[in-house]
């Protein structure tokens, strides 16, 4: 029998000055049996620092035609595509021509993931803009992961501040863009 997903709980805040967003927290964000806590948690931050009414976590990595993180208007009508890790041009190329806005957050060596896009052809790859963190960074996250989380998301300036069950952890938000 294959194992199911493991369901994480997140509670707390998240205060993006520079967005003017500022909302409690309260997620469940259940983690595939394929997926790393890694990734999961650069899906999280994405989905924290893309933070907007009608986001939403996807199927995860059992939906091919989705990303990690979408967000639909009050109509449905797709207006962000919000990728994590690593996706194949391909990919990034069908997001970018559905919805109005398509990036990516890694929590891989920003350059090698650049280079897997380079002469690939990708709709509006100028628009497009990859979000990494500082080396240690995820891992040192994933480091306090717990099943049960507190959890505060401050940025500032690109500078984000993540407090995840009582330990402070910071890193800048890295803009590497496609072109």
């Amino acid at each position: 029998m294959a194992a199911g997903a493991v369901v994480y709980t997140f509670t707390g805040s998240l205060a993006d000055i520079d967005r003017g967003v500022y909302d409690d927290l309260s997620l469940r964000v259940a983690r595939h049996p394929s997926e790393t806590d890694t990734y999961m948690v650069t899906r999280l931050l994405a989905y924290c620092l893309e933070f907007e009414e009608g986001i939403a976590f996807s199927e995860g990595v059992s939906s091919t035609d989705e990303p990690a993180v979408i967000v639909r208007d009050r109509t449905g009508r797709l207006t962000a595509w919000v990728e994590v890790g690593a996706p194949d041009a391909e990919r990034l190329h069908f997001g970018s021509k559905k919805a109005d806005r398509t990036v990516i957050y890694t929590h891989r060596d920003p350059a090698k993931v650049l280079a897997l896009w380079a002469g690939k052809k990708i709709h509006e790859s100028d628009r497009i803009v990859l979000h990494s963190f500082d080396p240690g960074f995820i891992d040192a996250a994933v480091a306090v992961l717990e099943r049960r989380n507190t959890i505060t998301v401050s940025v500032t300036e690109r500078q984000l501040y993540l407090d995840l069950n009582g330990v402070t952890l910071s890193s800048v938000v890295h803009d590497h863009p496609l072109v």
